[in-house]
């Protein structure tokens, strides 16, 4: 599994570039088994400004910040 992953999966610049995945979402679609690795870069997309953490109904949800 690779960032580009996550990113792939939270949105798509040329059909829904704005949208909004929870965590739950990800988890669901990347695997379970895969939750630590996918904590580590979510931080570390996050920390970098790629992605920005927003709230989705009560629940920690993502947005891709930069292309």
């Amino acid at each position: 599994m690779k960032k580009v992953d996550i990113l792939n999966f939270i949105t798509d610049f040329r059909k829904s570039p704005n949208q909004i995945k929870t965590y739950q979402e990800l988890v669901d679609h990347l695997g379970a088994n895969h939750e630590k690795v996918i904590q580590g870069m979510l931080a570390e997309m996050k920390q970098l400004g790629v992605i920005r953490e927003t709230d989705q109904e009560g629940k920690k949800a993502f947005q891709v910040a930069k292309k």
